[in-house]
């Protein structure tokens, strides 16, 4: 029988170790390497999930919230509160300072009234929507200072006020009416808006483009 001899298992190990470190040195990584490399790679892929659903989501980010509602409707929309009270057409409006400003299509009269919650604010010019999703903006050609977007919105009393747009008749059935706070340098997620609708079918419409007003007047009497 032959014995085994002394040291052979130690010369063993020694060349395994000597082959890990071939290894090593040929780049070639360990398991501890391998586990680092798996782990980063999740990491740079949980990054990229997150980079591209944030891209997804900006307009989303960035969008409104919106309440709505209708004519003689309070609506809550959280920061302020807001109702519209009517509205009317005419062919010309006579501004506070005795200017009458004349239009070819109609001025779009809508009179609201507003109040907030906590603090005071200014609402922004409303912007007119259609049925066919076309937006007209309030028009400049009344003086801000004219309309209620130049009075403050106080905490539980309301302000009453003015808007105006100049539109084509076709402009007026399904209109709707969105009411906001004015723009900030910082975007903020999901600003209130309150969006109204006139309530004007066809026919509701056409009647009210026949009978405008000749001046709609600002002037105080």
């Amino acid at each position: 029988m032959t014995a085994a001899q002394p040291g052979t298992r130690a010369e063993a190990e020694t060349g395994d170790s000597r082959a890990a470190r071939r290894r090593r040195k040929d780049g070639r990584p360990g398991g501890g390497s391998r586990l680092l490399n798996a782990a980063l790679g999740l990491l740079l892929a949980a990054g990229a999930v997150a980079l591209q659903t944030l891209h997804l989501d900006e307009n989303a980010f960035a969008a409104p919230l919106t309440y709505t509602g209708g004519k003689g409707e309070t609506v809550d929309a959280g920061r302020f509160t807001l109702r519209l009270d009517g509205f009317s057409v005419a062919k010309a409006v006579r501004t506070g300072i005795g200017k009458t400003v004349e239009t070819d299509d109609l001025f779009l009269v809508v009179n609201a009234a507003a109040k907030s919650s906590l603090k005071p604010y200014h609402l922004a010019q409303p912007v007119l929507l259609t049925a066919d999703d076309k937006r007209f903006a309030a028009t400049d050609r009344v003086e801000a200072l004219q309309t209620l977007a130049s009075k403050w919105v106080q905490p539980d009393i309301w302000v009453s006020g003015s808007f105006f747009f100049e539109i084509p008749a076709s402009a007026l059935p399904g209109a709707r009416v969105v009411f906001g706070l004015p723009p900030e340098v910082v975007v903020e997620p999901y600003r209130p808006e309150v969006e109204i609708d006139l309530g004007l079918d066809e026919e509701a419409a056409r009647k009210l483009a026949a009978a405008p007003q000749d001046v709609y007047s600002l002037a105080k009497k």
